[in-house]
């Protein structure tokens, strides 16, 4: 992954975009190629928390790639067959990886994200009949389903969890970019169908970069969901080729373990 962007903020952002959290953060976005053509994720790094509670509603991210199982085995990072030629993996801080052991997609080896539900249809029901995904497959066996707003685009894969979905103490959301003028008649739906609408429609300010207008819901679940529009966004989100610096550099600057040894403290856990 080639890290796109990195952002310092000194407050919290009104948008909730680094969580519940009002101190200093960063956010840094890594993906395989630009956000216009690929899945992108966005690190968020709260400056003095140093350990989240993880709860059962981000499941994992799969790739398809032979050269992510290959550059595991050669660093030693464990690996655990869970199928045949399908790996997991564990990120710092217990997020889950699914590693396909196949050659590398030449658009985009993320496939899909996947989600903790607590009630399938119903959770169907949203991301299609209302957010207007569509159904790739569905199996009510195995009590999961994969959606996508296109055929080339990661999907969306909604997996039942056997009871109530906990969000822990970890913060996350999934964003789309669309069309401007559509913002206004998706927080209007979700009105109207008497949704949870967490952030109404809203401008964010990038200091220096775009003004980029959004709006955030959230599904039956909680799962929250951030659509912004795309105009604005494309002039925020052109790849940095400085990022890498500016990363090396705010990391270089942290020092946050010395600092809370120094004064006989322990980063929060929360």
């Amino acid at each position: 992954l080639q890290v796109l962007r990195h952002e310092e903020f000194e407050e919290g952002c009104k948008a909730s975009c680094n969580g519940p959290y009002d101190g200093k953060w960063s956010k840094t976005m890594v993906g395989y190629g630009p956000e216009d053509e690929h899945f992108v994720a966005e690190l968020t790094y709260n400056y003095g928390i140093g350990e989240y509670r993880l709860g059962n509603d981000f499941l994992g991210i799969t790739l398809v790639s032979s050269q992510a199982v290959s550059n595991a085995k050669k660093m030693g990072w464990p690996l655990k067959e869970i199928t045949s030629g399908v790996f997991e993996a564990e990120a710092p801080g217990g997020y889950k990886f699914y590693l396909e052991d196949k050659e590398q997609l030449k658009r985009d080896p993320v496939w899909k994200v996947t989600l903790g539900v607590s009630d399938l249809q119903k959770s169907v029901s949203y991301w299609s009949g209302l957010l207007g995904m569509k159904i790739y497959e569905k199996d009510e066996e195995k009590q999961r389903a994969l959606l996508g707003y296109a055929d080339n685009q990661c999907k969306l894969e909604l997996k039942a969890v056997g009871g109530a979905v906990d969000h822990g103490t970890a913060f996350g959301r999934i964003a789309f970019s669309c069309a401007k003028d559509e913002l206004p008649g998706i927080e209007a739906l979700m009105k109207k169908e008497k949704q949870k609408i967490l952030t109404p429609l809203v401008s964010l300010d990038t200091p220096g970069k775009a003004t980029v207008q959004v709006v955030i819901l959230a599904d039956p679940d909680g799962h929250e969901i951030c659509f912004v529009g795309d105009e604005a966004f494309r002039e925020l989100s052109k790849v940095d080729p400085n990022g890498d610096k500016l990363l090396d550099d705010a990391m270089a600057a942290d020092n946050s373990d010395k600092w809370f040894a120094e004064h006989n403290r322990k980063k929060i856990s929360v």
